[in-house]
């Protein structure tokens, strides 16, 4: 059966977590709306990281896996993987599985009508200080690209891959999915999932990174935003 769907898992010095990963996204797949397959994007990890992918890829069909040579970020690691798809959905969860592989399939559900559908963390799991930072950091990003999303930082994601290849690279860029969509009068929908706090590994992210990098990132958005080209063809003869 041909695929339709690719999960792309970006892995930064994840050994801790990669045997879970392995289970959770095993099960997903047998129960997952659409015939789906997973890709790693390892993302230059200087520990065991590159070994277990490449073992659980050996070790299953559905699994492949993209390595860098050297460390490039969240951003660089999502749009390889969007480049890299060729099943008409894209959608990527952490590696450090704080959201269920299996609310997928409520993103699923709207693809249909939807060009992005994105997941919003419900009773999240983390620290006051991540919890404020983030809910900061997305005040001001909603006050810059007017898309109307609560949680932009949700690692879980289901794109139509046309979109996903469209969208230009930067870093930071994993904040502005949902309004880099809707530069391309895409229609984007947020669905409540499922947030566990993370028991293995440690997390990328400081204060900077949560708060202060998405600012900067905005003006960015702002200039990208004046340049981007959008065009569709009418008439091919």
């Amino acid at each position: 059966m041909k695929y339709e769907f690719t999960i792309i898992v970006p892995v930064y010095n994840e050994e801790d977590n990669l045997k879970r990963v392995e289970q959770e996204l095993t099960n997903y797949i047998k129960i997952a709306s659409k015939r789906t397959k997973i890709l790693f994007v390892n993302d230059g990890s200087k520990d065991k990281s590159q070994t277990l992918i490449e073992a659980i890829c050996a070790n299953n069909t559905d699994f492949s896996f993209i390595s860098f040579e050297k460390n490039c970020g969240l951003s660089a690691a999502i749009t390889a993987g969007f480049e890299a798809a060729d099943t008409e959905l894209v959608g990527y969860i952490d590696s450090d599985l704080q959201t269920a592989p299996e609310d997928f399939n409520l993103l699923l559900e709207h693809i249909n009508e939807y060009d992005l559908v994105t997941g919003v963390r419900a009773n999240r799991k983390d620290t006051f200080v991540k919890n404020m930072s983030s809910t900061i950091a997305n005040g001001i990003r909603r006050a810059f690209t007017h898309d109307g999303m609560d949680d932009t930082g949700c690692p879980l994601k289901v794109i139509k891959t046309s979109y996903a290849k469209k969208i230009p690279m930067f870093k930071g860029l994993h904040r502005f999915l949902p309004a880099m969509i809707l530069l391309q009068n895409g229609k984007i929908k947020q669905i409540p999932v499922q947030h566990f706090p993370r028991i293995a590994g440690e997390a990328k992210y400081g204060l900077w990174n949560r708060l202060i990098g998405p600012l900067i990132d905005c003006f960015a958005y702002l200039w990208m935003k004046k340049k981007y080209i959008n065009y569709q063809i009418a008439k091919k003869g």
